[in-house]
């Protein structure tokens, strides 16, 4: 998990436990997703700064999993 602290809060990135926990590589959620490699880096890495929602509803249907299993976001009054 990847956190990363913005303005009010923080970015919790999952992608990567969730890939380990199912046994699954990077390079099959690209190939079956059809999803740029790089773009999946940004997001394991935290390093995103705007947000493809087509690119999560793909890996959120790949991997049946909501997208607060992928990102999620904890404002600091929490």
């Amino acid at each position: 998990m990847v956190r990363v602290n913005v303005e009010n809060g923080c970015y919790l990135f999952k992608l990567d436990d969730l890939l380990n926990g199912n046994n699954i590589s990077k390079n099959q959620v690209m190939r079956d997703t059809n999803t740029d490699f790089k773009v999946l880096q940004r997001i394991i890495k935290g390093d995103v700064t705007k947000i493809d929602v087509m690119v999560y509803a793909r890996l959120c249907d790949y991997l049946d999993c909501k997208l607060t299993d992928i990102v999620e976001y904890i404002p600091n009054n929490k």
